[in-house]
């Protein structure tokens, strides 16, 4: 089965930006590894407006993030997030296709 690519878009407000780089290095990434299925995650920030950020995971399937999303650790990314005023955030999942 092909893996599949989950993008979370982020923009922060300016006095938001080291809020969204520290919760996601120390608390959401290493909650997101945890999981079963998560090949990868990394945070990238936009060089051109350095408060939108994208997160960028590898999972092995879509049955892998639908139990994620059901888990004790996406609560916990939630609980964490939630408590940020400042942010908006646009989730995408894409399956991979091709790869060389």
């Amino acid at each position: 089965m092909p893996n599949i690519t989950r993008f979370i878009v982020v923009k922060a407000s300016p006095d938001k930006a080291a809020e969204v780089e520290r919760l996601w290095k120390t608390e959401c990434g290493p909650l997101m590894l945890k999981r079963p299925g998560c090949l990868s995650e990394e945070l990238l920030r936009c060089i051109e407006d350095p408060g939108e950020y994208i997160s960028v995971a590898e999972w092995e399937s879509q049955q892998a993030i639908d139990a994620y999303l059901a888990s004790p650790e996406h609560q916990e990314i939630k609980r964490h997030t939630r408590g940020v005023t400042g942010i908006a955030a646009a989730v995408k999942t894409y399956q991979v296709i091709a790869k060389e």
